[in-house]
């Protein structure tokens, strides 16, 4: 599930305009530049009927998008759920924009600090 998620948002045009392919699960490469997507799957459950696993999983991931303003973080951020909410396609039986958080990195040097918008998407794929 996490290579096709990641692959919708990079074949999603209007968010590559703004990050490019800096879209990663886990973490940001050192070195690498901003704006950028950094994915984080928060949950993964089967599912199950009477007669147990259905191949249906639902899950949660989280895309964080980091930007040194806050407007370019909240831009990438409402590019990345037009691209997603309400997706259905290949194996995802639809992804839905669940919730959003603004905040701030901490550190010690203010100027350096990114901005960071969260999104989280409820997942629905089939497992294969």
């Amino acid at each position: 599930m996490e290579e096709d998620f990641r692959a919708l948002l990079l074949a999603a045009s209007p968010v590559t305009a703004i990050c490019g392919t800096r879209i990663n699960f886990g973490t940001h490469p050192q070195g690498q530049s901003f704006p950028a997507l950094v994915l984080n799957t928060v949950s993964d459950v089967e599912g199950l009927v009477m007669n147990g696993p259905n191949n249906l999983s639902e899950g949660i991931v989280q895309v964080d998008c980091y930007a040194e303003t806050y407007g370019a973080a909240k831009l990438l951020a409402r590019s990345v759920v037009a691209a997603l909410n309400c997706y259905r396609g290949g194996d995802f039986r639809l992804i839905v924009h669940g919730a959003s958080r603004d905040t701030r990195e901490g550190g010690t040097n203010e100027a350096e600090r990114l901005f960071r918008v969260s999104l989280d998407f409820n997942t629905s794929w089939r497992a294969i």
